[in-house]
């Protein structure tokens, strides 16, 4: 293996250059590396809430300085399980988006060994609805309805949601204990085999309690909206990241009679769509960090659909080369290749690819004044 190929996502990934400086204990790699070889057999939720308990989910707020240190974060614990990345990822939203907020600490009830989760999902006909209790600026209300696409609903303690007034007022985000009465959760519909795990559920609501978070709206407006959605591509990275190193592996350490060109070939190309892709990550994390109050819904769009194309490159360089044996006889290796194409269907495909091109189209052309960084032409080096 060449040292250009070593520096460039086998172990030293580009997703781990960042500056020097002082880190707290959960956002230390080498720790949360530890925790997840320790619990590789355990079941994810119980896995969460290790990682919790260890104080290692406590994550960089984005747009503060840290972006890629929370990436790299992230990125490291979808290498190892896709579903597991899931419930991280969304524990971690949900406390940047209370912190965003400005939420109280302690809300609903909740604590520092508290697991959140994040659903915002809002299928056709399936909204949750928001009951006002103690008046209309009390922030305590009752919910009823079904939430869809609920990950990790059987572990999680606390959920940050989106809701819905009577009179159509919403997205709105409430905070709900979810060891209360009037919960419960039901995985009948979940039939998945990729990302299976991660028991996306429907969670039911009879008039339970929650408390408002932020105002109608907010969840959508606010700058960490697509600061947070640009994180997932660091997930599907981290993914496509394992698949290219079983590749890499298995070209490594085979015989040199054995490095048939087929492989080695399948290897440079996946060299280039995970090295691309982290440099990518890496710029959109420093734009983020460079402006926090700034729409970054171009930068995020930018980098989920670079972080899926690279997914879906890297599933196929790695089975076309491999064959079936992997797929038959190595349990990780077979788990991630069912796990990726499910999680990047995440991404909306060609409706992100359009909502892109219409941000893109707005930009000033190359023979025009930019008044701005942020409204300079869209492409340099």
């Amino acid at each position: 293996m060449s040292a250009a190929l070593a520096q460039a996502w086998p172990e030293t990934a580009p997703l781990d250059e960042v500056p020097p400086g002082p880190q707290p204990a959960a956002a230390a790699l080498p720790g949360l590396r530890r925790a997840l070889a320790d619990g590789s057999r355990r079941c994810p939720g119980v896995r969460m809430r290790q990682l919790v308990a260890a104080g290692l989910a406590a994550l960089p707020q984005p747009a503060r300085g840290r972006t890629l240190e929370r990436w790299r974060a992230l990125a490291e614990v979808a290498h190892h399980d896709l579903s597991l990345a899931k419930l991280y990822e969304g524990h971690a939203d949900a406390l940047a988006i209370l912190h965003e907020l400005r939420a109280p600490a302690g809300i609903a009830g909740s604590g520092a060994q508290s697991l959140w989760c994040t659903w915002a999902s809002e299928p056709p006909g399936e909204r949750v609805m928001l009951q006002a209790e103690g008046g209309p600026d009390a922030g305590s209300v009752r919910l009823s309805g079904t939430k869809a696409w609920c990950s990790g609903a059987e572990h999680a303690t606390h959920a940050l949601l989106t809701a819905w007034w009577p009179e159509g007022r919403g997205p709105q985000l409430v905070a709900v204990d979810l060891l209360q009465p009037g919960i419960s959760v039901s995985t009948q519909r979940w039939r998945a085999i990729g990302m299976a795990d991660s028991s996306s559920g429907d969670v039911s609501f009879q008039q339970a309690r929650g408390v408002l978070v932020g105002g109608v709206g907010d969840y959508l407006e606010r700058p960490g909206f697509w600061q947070g959605g640009a994180g997932i591509a660091a997930c599907w990275w981290g993914g496509a990241r394992s698949l290219g190193a079983a590749l890499h592996a298995a070209v490594a350490q085979a015989p040199a009679a054995l490095r048939t060109p087929f492989r080695l070939a399948a290897l440079g190309r996946v060299d280039v769509a995970l090295g691309a892709t982290a440099a990518l990550l890496q710029q959109a994390a420093a734009w983020i960090d460079a402006h926090p109050q700034h729409d970054a819904q171009r930068v995020a769009l930018r980098a989920r659909q670079a972080a899926e194309a690279c997914a879906r490159r890297v599933l196929d360089e790695t089975g076309r080369s491999l064959g079936a044996t992997p797929f038959c006889r190595d349990a990780d290796f077979a788990r991630m290749a069912a796990d990726l194409p499910v999680f990047i269907r995440q991404s909306h495909a060609e409706r992100d690819d359009a909502a892109l091109g219409e941000r893109v189209a707005a930009l000033p052309r190359d023979d025009e004044q930019a008044d701005d960084e942020k409204e300079a032409p869209p492409w340099s080096l």
